[in-house]
């Protein structure tokens, strides 16, 4: 059985997560540590709960979701793995991150790339690789459908669904993501997004205004 452990770290209150199993095995989604003491948050959790971590692994490459993976990569000697189609949006954080204040932003380099229907491993646990570009060009959810786990990065929110005026956003490509991918998911699948609490399919389809663009 797959456990969540939730961190919401640097001032875009970004949701990091840690993931693992009975094995102990881990997989670390989205390190926004910046900070020595959210770096120290994070490694005293792993070490606490006696975990291994096998992988880093990013929903997109935007700042706030990226700025420990430097951090973690090295720490942890883990590869960092993200969509295949959002190398350059990662690559582009070195270029601006001083611009947001974050003059010790260290850019980490992936060693592995993501597409549609890859599966990545943990323990007894894995995550099934969903594309869906919108907030960012190379987007990727991870999903656990035996569990009712997605963790969705910037897609789709409480009520609200990521912002789309970022180089590489689009709108219409946002909305047909969640409708042809994350729609398709059970009503019961739970939704870690990267900012808020969680939320559930069944709940956005009802209740999320921005969706009602495109039925």
């Amino acid at each position: 059985m797959i456990k969540i452990k939730p961190f919401t770290f640097n001032p875009f209150m970004e949701n990091t997560y840690v993931l693992f199993d009975e094995t102990k095995e881990a997989v670390i989604i989205d390190p926004g540590c910046y900070e020595k003491e959210e770096e120290a948050e994070l490694v005293k959790f792993i070490e606490s709960e006696g975990l291994k971590v096998k992988s880093l692994l990013n929903t997109h490459g935007h700042i706030d979701h990226v700025l420990g993976n430097d951090f973690v990569k090295r720490k942890f000697n883990v590869d960092l793995v993200i969509g295949e189609h959002d190398e350059e949006t990662l690559r582009s954080v070195g270029v601006y991150a001083a611009n947001y204040g974050f003059q010790n932003y260290t850019p980490a380099q992936p060693n592995k790339f993501l597409k549609e229907g890859d599966t990545v491993k943990f323990g007894k646990s894995a995550l099934k690789v969903y594309f869906t570009p919108g907030h960012a060009p190379g987007h990727i959810v991870f999903v656990n459908e035996e569990e009712n786990i997605c963790i969705g990065g910037d897609v789709l929110f409480e009520g609200s669904i990521g912002r789309t005026d970022l180089p590489g956003g689009d709108l219409d490509t946002l909305i047909d993501s969640i409708h042809s991918k994350l729609f398709k998911l059970d009503d019961d699948m739970v939704v870690y997004p990267g900012h808020g609490g969680p939320t559930t399919i069944g709940d956005e389809k009802a209740n999320n205004p921005f969706c009602a663009i495109k039925k």
